[in-house]
């Protein structure tokens, strides 16, 4: 006779269960893995056509995880360097994020000027001419 687990299920009955959820599971993961390479795919024509790919309108990053965070080839103060040293002028922190952003510097963040901002007060590197006002120091 079978001898009858908790609830009165045969061992069987029990092990056809455990197949019936690890089956279920299997399927949800792949039906999620596929779902993920779409929206994968769906973010970089996003990213192509200038937006930000996150789905989530500039706050963090959808679908890779913890590996949706931006890389960018330069630093933001390599890039703030190249904005700063081309101006003969100081620039306003506003047309300085404008202008690192149109230099290919790509960023999810939702206040980019105030880290802009802080970045510029912060480096030795900079100066400030005047209130919201920066250029490279002399």
């Amino acid at each position: 006779m079978p001898r009858s687990g908790s609830g009165g299920y045969t061992i069987a009955q029990l092990e056809q269960m455990l197949d019936k959820c690890k089956n279920e599971r299997q399927k949800l993961e792949r039906e999620r893995n596929k779902v993920a390479r779409r929206l994968q795919q769906l973010d970089s024509r996003i990213q192509a056509l200038g937006g930000n790919g996150s789905g989530r309108g500039g706050r963090g990053g959808a679908g890779g995880g913890a590996g949706s965070r931006v890389r960018n080839e330069k630093s933001l103060i390599e890039m703030l360097e190249g904005v700063l040293g081309k101006s003969n002028k100081p620039m306003r922190v506003g047309d300085i994020a404008d202008a690192v952003q149109s230099g290919g510097y790509r960023t999810n963040s939702a206040n980019f000027r105030g880290i802009v901002n802080q970045t510029l007060i912060k480096d030795k590197r900079f100066t400030s001419a005047g209130r919201g006002l920066y250029q490279m120091k002399k």
